[in-house]
């Protein structure tokens, strides 16, 4: 499983260096679960997230992630996007991967997210289908 940072790249959880107007946007206007998504709903969101974001070599924010998360059992992957500008270069799997070492030490019975196109991107750093999908129930609008 990979877990290398591209170089001339670095992945931050400090909440002070999020972009939230370049997050706002991407998801927003490119991201297709999050199309139309508002700049109080991102800011929300990030507030209330343990937010991964990727910074290229001039400082610039080029990749983000956010999990959500009791930090003691569950913890859920969102909204993970790679500027189009940067894709490519392994940074999907960079981001994954260093979400998934963040978390490792909390020990968490589950980490989940939902994809309709990366699957193969998640599967390299050991993520798999729900092996009892059945037994899952969802709560809301796509409801």
């Amino acid at each position: 499983m990979t877990g290398t940072v591209p170089e001339g790249y670095a992945i931050d959880t400090d909440p002070a260096r999020i972009d939230v107007d370049a997050v706002h946007r991407w998801l927003s206007t490119d991201a297709y679960w999050a199309l139309g998504r508002s700049r109080e709903t991102v800011e929300r969101s990030v507030a209330a997230s343990v937010n991964f974001g990727v910074f290229d070599a001039s400082g610039a924010q080029c990749g983000y992630a956010r999990v959500v998360t009791d930090l003691a059992t569950f913890a859920w992957l969102c909204d993970v996007y790679v500027d189009r500008a940067h894709r490519g270069r392994g940074l999907g799997v960079a981001l994954a991967a260093a979400v998934r070492d963040h978390l490792a030490p909390y020990g968490l019975r589950r980490v989940l997210l939902a994809t309709g196109d990366a699957h193969g991107v998640y599967a390299q750093v050991g993520f798999r289908p729900l092996p009892d999908p059945h037994k899952w129930m969802v709560l809301g609008r796509e409801a």
